[in-house]
């Protein structure tokens, strides 16, 4: 079990590191603007992934049918109808898209990203299937060889087009090497059919999970088209490169936790104080995770920057303070949510994210009336503390969990958050005499120990496992 999991989770890591060589590669070897350019095309593969979130795979790994052949082809069936209907909805909106973000020149580029959809539609389900038996190295291979070899690409790319179009083809060549990869490990033959009663019931099972990637949408790319339209692709290209190195190592963390923890949440609900003791140890691990995350990227951030990246990306350094606290009082979120989708609870985490969809039309309207990026930024950073609030204000009123086990910690928190602010702030805007940027800084190291040290769910988790194994 415990190796089984390990694979799954350092499969989804080494698929999101590739993603994060391939962006550093592309942004070092292209010009910001080219970069900007190609930073659109992960808005267009989110919109992709929105509309693809239906939670077929999760069905057939989850229903009791699943071995059935006949649910898998009606699946795979309906699996191929979207793909078509994705691309041609790609296809389509190639051109506003492009339209929108100011780069109605590359056009071209937006409409050949409907063949992502396309081969999508077309994988082969029995990579998902297998999870039912605990084996996951179908899946980990269909995720990580293309991944790989799409950051192989990237050098004859380069040599060939020195522009955005090697992200682009980078791309398309993963599409198409992980429909590959998913037919040559699979165990039985590829085929569909088209059954009205598979297809409502994907229907019925995935409408939740369409709402909530429409959600994840504006949280992960509403600033990004605001910026894109408003103030330019080279500004879009230091965001989503902010965002690359900010955000990643958050969500390669959160999903290994939720992995982790969901399971044991959920065999605990009737023990109540073993629930509550998983739940406070859930939430302070993510915190955890935030802080951790907070300390790598403030330490590592700007040498990667400047030696990696180069002289032109040295506007993003004074950003990533403001970024890393913004994704980390994101990442904060997630243990409420954790805990409240143990109980069945799955709406809780979507009027928490609805704060940060809600903040968008404010930040266009910033963004549109000569606001800088700061300004988006610090709207964003209001959203999430807000839905920070809602989430633990629901998990103790709607689950009735005892959110005294998580102040200490969540304040401690919130409080190194603000030391890592007021550093940042003293640096860039208000330098004075009589505070060093350094005491501060010192302020937040110690601020972040305190943290740990009020972990103490976490810690008696830990022991109590190390002691009674579970």
């Amino acid at each position: 079990m415990i190796k089984s999991v390990f694979l799954l989770v350092s499969g989804n890591a080494f698929s999101a590191l590739m993603q994060l060589v391939r962006n550093l590669l592309v942004a070092r070897l292209v010009s910001v603007e080219n970069y900007g350019i190609a930073a659109t095309f992960a808005i267009t593969m989110a919109v992709i992934e929105m509309m693809s979130q239906l939670g077929l795979q999760q069905l057939i790994v989850q229903d009791k049918d699943g071995n059935n052949p006949q649910l898998q082809a009606g699946l795979q069936g309906f699996q191929a109808l979207r793909g078509v209907l994705g691309a041609v909805i790609q296809f389509a909106l190639a051109y506003p898209l492009a339209w929108f973000l100011g780069v109605e020149e590359i056009a071209w580029a937006f409409q050949a990203m409907a063949l992502v959809p396309l081969t999508r539609g077309f994988l082969h389900f029995d990579v998902f299937r297998v999870q039912r038996q605990m084996n996951y190295v179908p899946h980990v291979l269909t995720m990580s060889v293309p991944a790989i070899l799409s950051v192989v690409v990237i050098w004859p790319l380069d040599r060939l087009f020195n522009d955005y179009r090697v992200m682009l083809y980078s791309i398309l060549f993963q599409a198409f090497l992980t429909l590959l990869m998913s037919h040559l490990v699979a165990q039985s033959r590829y085929r569909m059919i088209f059954d009205r009663k598979t297809m409502t019931r994907g229907l019925s099972f995935g409408w939740p999970l369409l709402v909530n990637g429409l959600l994840l949408f504006g949280v992960f790319h509403g600033e990004k088209l605001v910026v894109g339209r408003e103030l330019g692709v080279e500004t879009l290209a230091l965001f989503a490169m902010g965002f690359t190195l900010t955000l990643t190592p958050t969500l390669v963390l959160s999903r290994a936790i939720q992995s982790f923890f969901l399971p044991q949440l959920s065999a605990a609900q009737d023990d109540r104080e073993r629930f509550s003791l998983l739940g406070a140890a859930t939430v302070e691990v993510n915190l955890l995770n935030g802080l951790i995350v907070c300390g790598g990227v403030m330490l590592l951030g700007p040498p990667l920057i400047r030696n990696v990246l180069g002289q032109a990306y040295e506007g993003l350094v004074p950003l990533l303070v403001w970024l890393t606290i913004l994704h980390a009082i994101r990442v904060f979120k997630t243990g409420s949510s954790i805990i409240a989708l143990a109980v069945g609870r799955t709406d809780n985490a979507m009027w928490a994210n609805l704060c940060r969809v809600l903040s968008i039309p404010i930040s266009w309207y910033a963004a549109a009336n000569s606001h800088g990026l700061m300004t988006v930024i610090f709207i964003a950073t209001g959203a999430e503390i807000l839905g920070y609030i809602i989430g633990m204000g629901l998990l103790g009123g709607r689950i009735g969990f005892p959110l005294s086990r998580i102040v200490a910690s969540s304040v401690a928190s919130f409080g190194f958050l603000g030391a890592l602010a007021a550093y940042g702030w003293t640096v860039q805007f208000a330098q004075s005499p009589l505070i060093a940027p350094h005491w501060i800084l010192g302020l937040a190291c110690v601020m972040f120990i305190i943290s740990v040290g009020v972990m103490t769910s976490l810690r008696r988790y830990i022991l109590s496992r190390s002691v009674n194994g579970f």
